[in-house]
C-alpha cells in the first residue's frame, strides 16, 4: 500500500514538471518563470490555510518535482510577532549557531489544495505566466520599431485588427489602416512596427499601414538599391489610401533614382501601390537645393518662378494660370503633400497675381518715397526700380550710387540723402517724445538692440521699467515685437541681459557681509 502511495506521489510530482514544460513551451517563456509562478500559488494557498501572517515559502524541485514547504522565523531578542519572529534562546534550541538577525525555516506538511485554494492557486499561475509571456513579448519587439512584419488576422473588435504574429500579439487600430479597407479573421496582413510599449493589459505592439515610413519600408524590399542603400529615400508625404510623395536621392550618379523605384513597366511601384490598395504615389528627385526640390514637388505643375524666404522657411511659386488647379490639386493635396516632402509653407500664385501684387507693391513704395521726401512721382518710381524699398536705404546709401541712377545728378543725389536724413531724425525725435509721455524709462532705452519704434510699442503695452521688461518670457517678447524682425535668440538674449542686475543687486550684501566679517575677525585678532 506504501509502495502504491509512493508511486502515485511520484506521478503528480511528474505531471507537475510535464505541466510546467508544456505552458512554457506554448507561451514560449522559461520554465523556471512557470515553476517560480507555481511555487507563488502554493505559497498563496498555505497562507490562506496556515494563515496570512505567517511568512511560508514554498519549492518545487526542478528535477524530482517535489514540493517542500517551509515557515520563515526571524532570530530576535524581543519577540514581538510569533508569527513571523522566534527568540534567540527557543532559536539555539533548535540550532545551536543561531545569531539575532538570522533566518530559520521551519518544515510544514503538504496543503491538500480544496475546491477555493485550487482556483486561487489556478489565477496566480495564470497572471504571472500572462505578465512572463507580456513580458517575453515586449523585449522581443522593443528593438523592432520601424520593421515591417507579417501576421493573421486573430480577431477584429471595433473597426481595429487584432494580428497574431506568431510568439505575439498586436494591433492596428482603425485609424491606422487605410480607408476603405477591410480585414477578416484569417487574412494575412503586412504592418509596420511603430510603437512597442510596456502595458498593464491589452495591446503592446502597435502597428500601421498608414505610416509614411511604412511606404519607405515597402519600397526597401522591392527596389534592391534602397536596401543596399545606393538610393536614399530622404522624405516621405502620404495621404493614406489617395496619393503620395516620396523623395529619393542616388549615392552612385549612374544610377537614376526614380527610374530604379519606377522599375521595369512600372513593376516595382506597382507592387508597393497593390500592397496599398491603389495609392497613387508620385516619386520625385530630391534635391539639396531647396527651390529646385519644391519645384520637382510640385510635379505635374509647372513653375514658372520662385520667392524663398529661408527665416520662415517660406516659399512663394508662381505657375501659369491655366496650371493654378493641378498645382494645387483636389482639396489642396498636391500643395500639402508638396509641403509635407518639403518641410516648407508654399504659397502659390498665378503670373497674373503676382503682376498684380508687384504693381500694387511698386505703388505703395513709390508714394511712400513720395510723401517721405518731397519728391514727384517719376522719382519715386526711379528709387523703387533700382531697388530701393525703405527710406534709410536712401538716408544711408552712398551719394555714387544715387548719382549713378539714370536721370539723375550729384546735386540730386545729395538733396535726396540730405531729405531722408532729416525725415529719420525728426522720426526718431518723435517717437522718443513719445516713449516719454509713456513713462518709458532711460534704463530701458538703453538696452542693446532696442529702437525707438521697439520702445514705444513696449510702452503702450505696459512695459516701461527695466524689471518689466525682465519679467517677460522670450515667446511674449516675440509676441510684441516679432514683426520688427526680432529673432527668438536675440529675444532670449536681451532678456537676460536686462536680468543681470537682479544677481549684481543679490551678490553686494554677500560681499559687504562678508567684508563686515573680516573686518569683525581683524578686531578680535588685535
Amino acid at each position: 500500500m506504501a509502495a502504491e502511495i509512493e508511486t502515485v506521489t511520484s506521478m503528480n510530482r511528474l505531471e507537475l514538471l510535464h505541466v510546467a514544460d508544456a505552458v512554457a513551451r506554448e507561451k514560449g517563456i522559461e520554465r523556471e518563470t512557470v515553476v517560480f509562478a507555481m511555487e507563488e500559488a502554493i505559497q498563496k494557498a498555505a497562507r490562506s490555510k496556515y494563515g496570512l501572517e505567517n511568512d511560508i515559502r514554498a519549492e518545487i524541485d526542478a528535477t524530482t518535482g517535489e514540493i517542500r514547504l517551509y515557515r520563515c522565523l526571524e532570530v530576535a531578542d524581543l519577540v514581538e510577532n510569533d508569527a513571523t519572529e522566534i527568540s534567540i534562546q527557543e532559536a539555539r534550541e533548535r540550532n545551536p549557531d543561531a545569531q539575532v538577525g538570522d533566518i530559520l525555516a521551519e518544515n510544514l506538511p503538504p496543503v491538500d489544495f480544496g475546491r477555493i485554494a485550487a482556483q486561487t492557486a489556478k489565477q496566480v499561475i495564470v497572471q504571472k505566466v500572462r505578465e512572463a509571456e507580456r513580458e517575453r513579448q515586449y523585449d522581443e519587439y522593443k528593438n523592432r520599431i520601424g520593421e515591417i512584419v507579417n501576421g493573421l488576422v486573430k480577431r477584429v473588435e471595433y473597426g481595429s485588427i487584432i494580428v497574431d504574429l506568431g510568439r505575439a500579439e498586436a494591433v492596428v487600430r482603425r485609424d491606422e489602416l487605410l480607408p476603405r479597407e477591410s480585414f477578416r479573421v484569417g487574412d494575412r496582413v503586412r504592418a509596420h512596427v511603430y510603437d512597442v510599449r510596456r502595458e498593464l493589459r491589452g495591446p503592446q505592439i502597435f502597428l500601421s499601414r498608414t505610416h509614411p515610413q511604412f511606404m519607405a519600408k515597402l519600397f526597401a524590399q522591392e527596389v534592391p538599391e534602397v536596401y543596399d542603400s545606393i538610393i536614399e529615400i530622404r522624405s516621405v508625404a502620404r495621404d493614406p489610401g489617395s496619393r503620395a510623395k516620396i523623395g529619393v536621392f542616388s549615392n552612385d550618379t549612374s544610377i537614376d533614382p526614380v527610374g530604379a523605384c519606377v522599375g521595369m513597366r512600372g513593376s516595382r511601384v506597382q507592387a508597393v501601390v497593390n500592397e496599398l490598395q491603389g495609392e497613387k504615389i508620385d516619386i520625385i528627385q530630391w534635391s539639396p537645393d531647396a527651390a529646385t526640390f519644391i519645384v520637382n514637388a510640385l510635379a505635374p505643375a509647372e513653375v514658372t518662378k520662385v520667392v524663398l524666404d529661408e527665416d520662415a522657411q517660406r516659399i512663394e511659386v508662381v505657375v501659369p494660370d491655366d496650371q493654378l488647379s493641378l498645382a494645387i490639386g483636389r482639396r489642396g493635396q498636391n500643395v500639402r503633400l508638396a509641403s509635407q516632402l518639403t518641410g516648407w509653407d508654399i504659397d502659390i500664385l498665378t503670373e497674373a497675381e503676382e503682376s498684380e501684387r508687384r504693381q500694387e507693391e511698386f505703388r505703395e513704395r513709390s508714394q511712400m518715397f513720395v510723401d517721405t521726401l518731397d519728391v514727384d512721382e517719376v522719382i519715386g518710381q526711379l528709387l523703387v526700380t533700382e531697388g530701393f524699398t525703405e527710406i534709410e536705404e536712401v538716408a544711408y546709401a552712398p551719394l555714387e550710387e544715387l548719382a549713378a541712377i539714370e536721370g539723375f545728378d550729384d546735386e540730386l543725389a545729395g538733396e535726396l540723402s540730405s531729405r531722408a536724413q532729416s525725415y529719420l531724425e525728426k522720426k526718431e525725435a518723435d517717437l522718443q517724445k513719445r516713449r516719454v509721455e509713456l513713462g518709458v524709462t532711460d534704463e530701458l532705452n538703453a538696452v542693446e538692440g532696442l529702437n525707438s519704434t521697439m520702445l514705444v510699442t513696449l510702452g503702450e503695452n505696459e512695459i516701461k521699467t527695466l524689471d518689466d521688461f525682465a519679467d517677460l518670457a522670450g515667446d511674449e517678447l516675440l509676441e510684441l515685437l516679432g514683426v520688427f524682425g526680432l529673432g527668438e535668440t536675440e529675444a532670449n538674449e536681451m532678456i537676460m541681459a536686462a536680468r543681470a542686475h537682479w544677481f549684481d543687486d543679490e551678490e553686494e550684501p554677500v560681499d559687504s557681509e562678508g567684508a563686515s566679517e573680516s573686518t569683525a575677525d581683524n578686531e578680535v585678532a588685535e
